[in-house]
């Protein structure tokens, strides 16, 4: 039977990845995102239907997930790669810049999973958290904070849901080269200095960490729940 996905950030560097992944496997994907331009040219790629969202939007995201409902009649898996990269020193960091992050990173994971949980009869949810909830980083501890957020999420409701057959779990990763990174990438002493952070001495490619989302989104990782995976390269847990 077809399953029916809807992929919040469906334009970003993991998520355009994602969202080729699960149409090449002629599955119904919903690409979900704030920039027309860029979902239009996606769907069109994709052979797969676009909405326009804004994912920290409650009512926005509600709406949208609905929509789907009654299009399809059901969802089986929501994944959620809206989020942000974010790298001050605390004290340098505005209350207005905090609160943005925040809203960006957990509360959007609020809202999506919310509603996905409302709708949703079972199947599995994805999040996206970071290796910078996991470990001490010099300078993430906003970033840091946004993400073990979505970290409590994750373990409290995948609990609350377990009896409904709903699987919630998040992606950890590291240092991904996207567009979103290119102030890190695009920087030779940048880059050296992360590249000596990943044990495995690289970064990730946006396919690597959507190929991790798209199997916690299938039936194959049907007995796993409430895990906040790491993909990156050793980062968190080798020293």
């Amino acid at each position: 039977m077809e399953k029916v996905y809807a992929i919040f950030g469906a334009t970003g560097g993991i998520g355009s990845s994602l969202s080729k992944t699960l149409s090449s496997k002629a599955d119904r994907v919903y690409l979900l995102g704030r920039d027309e331009k860029k979902l239009q040219a996606l769907a069109q790629e994709c052979e797969q239907p676009y909405m326009l969202v804004d994912a920290t939007d409650e009512n926005s995201v509600a709406s949208c997930l609905e929509k789907i409902i009654e299009k399809e009649g059901k969802i089986d898996g929501v994944a959620s790669l809206v989020g942000s990269v974010f790298i001050k020193p605390l004290q340098s960091t505005s209350q207005k810049e905090f609160e943005e992050i925040l809203k960006i990173n957990t509360v959007s994971s609020f809202c999506i999973l919310k509603h996905a949980l409302r709708l949703m009869q079972s199947g599995s949810v994805v999040l996206s958290s970071s290796t910078a909830s996991l470990i001490g980083l010099t300078h993430h501890e906003a970033i840091a904070c946004a993400k073990s957020g979505v970290n409590g999420l994750v373990l409290s409701s995948a609990a609350s849901y377990a009896s409904k057959k709903i699987r919630v779990n998040a992606i950890a990763p590291g240092l991904t080269k996207t567009k979103q990174t290119a102030f890190i990438t695009d920087s030779e002493l940048a880059l050296k200095t992360s590249l000596k952070l990943h044990p495995l001495g690289r970064i990730a490619a946006p396919e690597e960490v959507a190929s991790l989302v798209a199997w916690l989104l299938s039936d194959e990782s049907s007995f796993i729940t409430a895990a906040v995976i790491p993909i990156d390269g050793g980062l968190s847990s080798i020293k």
